[in-house]
């Protein structure tokens, strides 16, 4: 069963080698560039564990940290940081990390200290194979998604759209974030692929059906929900 990492790291180059090489061993990754967004995703407690930066944009790795431990959120966390001295590192983990790994670093030793500390946890989080939100079921196994019973056929990319929608259902989902959660982009290539697979979506998931699920929250992003 493939395991879920969160990668919070603000360096591109670093983010991408560790989140390819990480999927290369079968892992499943999302990624933050800064603590603030990372901080929102990790709250939701679905991930393996943390692979977390400690010098962040907008809030810093060490506060990411706080806030997950105080609100009781007891993911495992591996911080990475450029500051490796044993003074750093005791600062890490007595903020409550896991585990503390100096840049720059092996992906090796990464890779074997994250399953180290996924099997410390336990089983870990409980993996969803099934997402829902009202009629709407995605099998993430199967690969295969009903409304009311009735098989929609998605495309690969329209697939992930759903699945990351649907990990936020209820919620706002702005651009930046589909950007960087289903196209793996960290900025804004000036085009309108989002609308493209958007309105592509909502004409397979809400055509048809009485009530709409996928709505635009103008000014803001997109939000998929069984209520309007």
């Amino acid at each position: 069963m493939s395991r879920k990492i969160l990668i919070v790291e603000d360096d591109e180059t670093t983010a991408s080698f560790i989140a390819h090489g990480l999927e290369e061993h079968g892992f499943t990754i999302d990624r933050a560039d800064n603590g603030r967004d990372g901080l929102f995703l990790a709250t939701d407690g679905t991930y393996d564990a943390i692979v977390l930066d400690r010098m962040l944009p907008q809030m810093d790795g060490m506060a990411v940290l706080g806030a997950l431990r105080a609100a009781k959120i007891e993911t495992p966390v591996i911080i990475l940081s450029a500051l490796g001295t044993a003074d750093d590192r005791v600062d890490g983990l007595t903020a409550g990390s896991d585990d503390y790994l100096a840049k720059p670093f092996a992906l090796a030793e990464l890779l074997a200290r994250l399953r180290l500390l996924i099997r410390k946890s336990g089983a870990g989080p409980r993996v969803e194979t099934v997402l829902a939100c009202g009629d709407l079921a995605m099998d993430l196994l199967a690969r295969q998604v009903r409304r009311e019973g009735k098989t929609i056929e998605l495309q690969p990319r329209e697939f992930r759209l759903l699945e990351y929608l649907l990990r936020h259902s209820g919620q706002v989902v702005t651009r930046t974030m589909l950007l960087e959660g289903v196209w793996d982009y960290h900025f804004d290539p000036g085009t309108n692929v989002i609308d493209v697979h958007i309105s592509r979506l909502r004409r397979k998931i809400d055509d048809g059906f009485a009530e709409p699920m996928l709505h635009t929250v103008r000014g803001a992003g997109y939000r998929l929900d069984s209520v309007r």
